[in-house]
């Protein structure tokens, strides 16, 4: 489909440009709600701080466009959940020795 933008009058150039921006902002948020359904409230996530490097949280609510998670040292963070990533929680590892060699298992 194409659009000959070079015949079209201001007030018809400008309602085309709000027909688009509502148009992305659908899109946006169809895939900001995607990128959430991946995640459960109470999930263990984890993020890239630009202060303190990789946190490690929970996730404790759903908002609009970001996601509040509460990391590990107490801090509160709304965040896109796009920059988030499940951390699976692996039970404590088991040591054995065998013939007096220690190896984890």
């Amino acid at each position: 489909m194409t659009i000959d933008i070079g015949q079209m009058s201001t007030d018809e150039l400008v309602a085309l440009n709000h027909r688009i921006v509502e148009r992305l902002k659908y899109l946006e948020s169809v895939h900001t709600h995607k990128a959430m359904m991946a995640f459960n409230l109470g999930a263990r996530v984890s993020f890239e701080s630009p202060r303190d490097g990789r946190e490690l949280g929970t996730l404790v609510k759903f908002n609009r466009k970001t996601v509040t998670v509460m990391t590990d040292s107490g801090s509160r963070w709304n965040i896109s959940p796009h920059l988030l990533t499940l951390v699976k929680d692996v039970g404590p590892t088991q040591m054995f020795e065998y013939a007096g060699q220690k190896s984890l298992e």
